[in-house]
């Protein structure tokens, strides 16, 4: 890969993020590479160049090989985690996706664990794209592997790869550039680029465009690059003697451990395509490699964590709880409800595995970043809702609280929301146990005004059928609330209900926040000496909770519409919580860039 470790040289450019945290404020994230000694040596053996195996060799090589002994191996990587863990972290880097996928070839049958086809693209397992970046790295020279978010770049390499006007392919001085299979367009829609047209096109235009943005998309794409020609220096897997020693690379191993062995015969086997040899060469590697005792247990219960996806079917489960509640509501079938609820309490024990997996992982509370915050708040905010639920026999508060699950965990999960991989605790939420009760109380109060929105929601949209005639809208609301057959029904009794429903959570949301405020502002004064700095993150807060207070003055003062007012307030103030949760966070530069 000697063309591509030049271009990386040229490729080099300044970090450029949106805001920088203060020293100690961000979480320890581990290089890309781990650093290796210069007598490290890739245990797979020397890669071949260029490769000489085909897109429907490779194929038939993941749809044959059994990975699973290799999964659970131990490697340390910012901290000690499966190699399962390490696959899908570098493929998400490299590819900006979950896994790394091909557009369909020749229909494949197999019964291993390397691939699967669906909807027209082969989708590789990131277990077996790591190896294979390890073991054949020059395979994805031509490939959609690099992933380029930043769209004027990719269309920029593209223009410069294939002319600005044409559809197809100009002649280059190299035969090997694009790979023939994909259009322009097939390539702009990927999302992703090759290493060789980032190769011979990326410093040209990275010289024409000395800007931030260009910058900040480089600086991903030299990271991804040195992660693929590199990858095999990441396999820390040698535990060391004692806990306060580092782990050792594969290729520390003496040169006849049988571990060493199993690892070339694995790489000889692999690039052979022989998916037989291939499967043994994995078991004799798992059973030779040196087993660290300690942490057993967490390993195993990242695999599971990994296998399962909680968060990711979670918001299905949360979706179809919603859907049934609802209709629940409307034909008053008490299966519907008894479905719903169950659906609901199936999506929270889901939600719960993810969350308390993370905690057991990460050895620490996992609510100190952006992913693992909004896991949390709706984690809270569900369990509050079917408290209230199951003790006011209220559906509504179930409707809402999967409202706010399938919400919040759709948008963690498919919106790149930082914080999703497992990581150290930051140095600055190690200080005091002050910050723990904070961060928890301000979180659970965010929950809470998610859970109030749309309880709130409902109540608008009560009112307003109700205001246009709308027969049904009583009815429905009046069910949702468990009123009885024999008690008054009609808008005006199913709105006060409403009402009430809503105030119930608005007012713990008040409370919450304000004692969220009062300790932050505690551990600011015990750790940094100042009880109020005017951050962007405290400042914002603080505007919140006073839309809160206003609701609950609201209640005093007005006389009439005080519900409706109440709902339109707990709409304003879930908004300004989304600003003061994502928006200062991520624009605005401050002491809390870690939350």
């Amino acid at each position: 890969m000697k063309r591509l470790l030049a271009a990386l040289a040229l490729l080099v450019c300044p970090l450029a993020l949106a805001q920088e945290a203060p020293e100690g404020n961000a979480h320890p994230k581990p290089d890309a590479l781990a650093s290796v000694r210069a007598e490290a040596v890739n245990p797979f053996g020397p890669a071949p160049e260029p490769s000489p195996v085909t897109p429907q060799q490779k194929r038939a090589l993941a749809a044959s090989v059994d990975l699973s002994p290799l999964r659970g191996l131990p490697v340390y990587h910012g901290r000690v985690k499966v190699l399962d863990t390490l696959a899908r972290e570098t493929v998400r880097a490299i590819t900006g996706r979950k896994d790394y996928d091909e557009p369909r070839g020749t229909a494949l049958q197999g019964t291993g664990t390397g691939a699967a086809e669906t909807g027209g693209v082969f989708h590789y397992d990131p277990l077996f794209t790591l190896l294979d970046l390890a073991i054949d790295p020059w395979y994805y020279a031509d490939k959609p592997l690099i992933g380029v978010d930043f769209l004027p770049l990719r269309r920029e390499i593209l223009d410069a790869e294939y002319g600005p006007d044409e559809g197809r392919r100009q002649e280059a001085a190299e035969p090997k550039l694009a790979a023939a299979s994909l259009t322009k367009d097939q390539w702009l829609r990927t999302g992703r680029l090759s290493l060789l047209m980032i190769a011979h096109h990326g410093t040209d235009i990275q010289q024409k465009h000395p800007n931030q943005a260009y910058a900040a998309a480089f600086d991903h794409v030299f990271g991804a690059m040195q992660l693929i020609e590199g990858s095999w220096k990441n396999l820390l897997t040698v535990p060391p003697g004692s806990p306060d020693k580092p782990y050792l690379h594969m290729s520390s191993l003496p040169a006849d451990h049988p571990a060493r062995i199993a690892a070339a015969e694995l790489g000889r086997a692999w690039r052979a395509g022989d998916a037989r040899a291939v499967n043994a060469a994995a078991l004799a590697l798992a059973a030779a490699m040196p087993r660290a005792t300690e942490g057993a247990f967490r390993r195993s219960l990242e695999l599971a964590y990994n296998r399962v996806a909680p968060f990711e079917w979670g918001y299905w489960v949360y979706l179809l709880a919603f859907v049934v509640l609802v209709i629940a509501f409307g034909t008053q079938r008490r299966w519907l409800i008894g479905l719903g609820v169950a659906a609901l309490l199936a999506a929270v024990a889901l939600h719960g595995f993810g969350f308390i997996s993370r905690c057991i992982i990460a050895q620490r509370f996992a609510i100190q970043n952006q992913f693992e915050s909004m896991t949390g708040v709706s984690l809270f905010a569900n369990l509050v809702g079917i408290t209230i639920m199951l003790a006011r026999r209220q559906w509504l508060f179930g409707a809402a609280a999967a409202g706010v699950g399938f919400m919040v965990l759709l948008t963690a999960t498919q919106r790149g929301i930082p914080g999703s991989e497992i990581e150290p605790e930051a140095a600055i939420l190690n200080t005091s146990v002050l910050l723990k009760y904070h961060v928890t109380t301000v979180l659970s109060s965010y929950g809470l005004i998610s859970l109030g929105f749309i309880i709130s929601l409902f109540y608008l949209a009560t009112y307003y059928a109700a205001r246009f005639r709308s027969p049904q809208a009583a009815p429905m609301a009046a069910a949702a609330l468990n009123i009885a057959d024999d008690e008054p029904r009609g808008p005006a009794r199913t709105l006060s209900d409403l009402d009430k429903a809503q105030m119930v959570v608005l007012q713990l949301a008040f409370w919450a926040l304000g004692v969220g405020l009062l300790l932050g502002a505690w551990w600011a004064d015990h750790s940094w000496g100042r009880w109020w700095a005017f951050d962007p993150k405290e400042t914002w807060a603080l505007a919140t909770w006073i839309i809160y207070l206003i609701v609950v003055h609201v209640r005093v003062v007005t006389t009439g519409k005080r519900g409706l007012v109440t709902a339109w307030l707990s709409v304003l103030g879930f908004l300004m919580m989304l600003w003061t949760y994502f928006g200062v966070n991520l624009l605005l530069p401050g002491l809390h860039a870690y939350a």
